[in-house]
């Protein structure tokens, strides 16, 4: 299968979905990645930074590609603009699974992102909203398992190097959080690790050989 991934920023597609991309590529399927901004406000200015990060972490994760939106960091506004730059690459991928922003956040770059793929992936088939600590309101009914790639998740994380004490709350790391976050989804989801995600669209195949 193909998948694609959809961030605002670098690292938001490894803390809401890493394990579970990282899970995808190791079992063969193709992963792609589409981050919008380059997250320049987070390094003052200098994305060049972020997108260094961010071309690491995908290495970890053994994305095929990382397509760029192109967008400024906090200036993502909600239109045809950005819903078509998003139509563009779900054409060139054509995936069977899109991971996405949840559409409740406290960022207005997450909304816009999120709301403009709930447009441009309406002929997709199976579109999942991730959540990030800016995440409001997220009641999670499908989970993912990542107890054998939390270890690769965590390394995607760290990659983005600037971003790992950039909590805002003190002695707090994005590692930290990402590993409390998959222990809190797991107990929810009755395993040890996992990864939770809302779903715009889920179809399950049925067949002989499907679970």
């Amino acid at each position: 299968m193909n998948i694609l991934a959809i961030g605002a920023h670098p690292d938001d597609i490894e803390y809401g979905c890493g394990g579970a991309i990282a899970k995808y590529s190791r079992l063969g399927h193709q992963v792609y990645l589409l981050i919008m901004t380059k997250g320049e406000i987070g390094v003052g200015g200098k994305g060049s930074i972020r997108q260094n990060e961010q071309v690491r972490s995908s290495k970890i994760l053994r994305a095929q590609k990382v397509f760029w939106g192109g967008y400024k960091d906090t200036q993502i506004s909600l239109g045809k603009e950005l819903i078509t730059r998003i139509e563009k690459t779900v054409k060139a991928v054509n995936p069977t699974f899109i991971f996405v922003n949840y559409l409740d956040d406290t960022h207005q770059d997450h909304r816009a992102v999120a709301q403009a793929t709930n447009t441009a992936t309406r002929y997709t088939k199976n579109v999942l909203f991730y959540e990030v600590p800016s995440t409001q309101n997220f009641n999670p009914s499908v989970f993912i398992d990542i107890q054998g790639v939390l270890n690769l998740k965590l390394a995607a994380l760290e990659a983005h190097a600037s971003q790992v004490t950039a909590t805002k709350i003190k002695d707090l790391t994005i590692l930290d959080s990402a590993r409390s976050n998959a222990i809190f989804r797991g107990i929810q989801g009755r395993v040890k690790y996992a990864e939770a995600f809302v779903p715009s669209r889920l179809f399950i195949a049925i067949g002989k050989n499907s679970l």
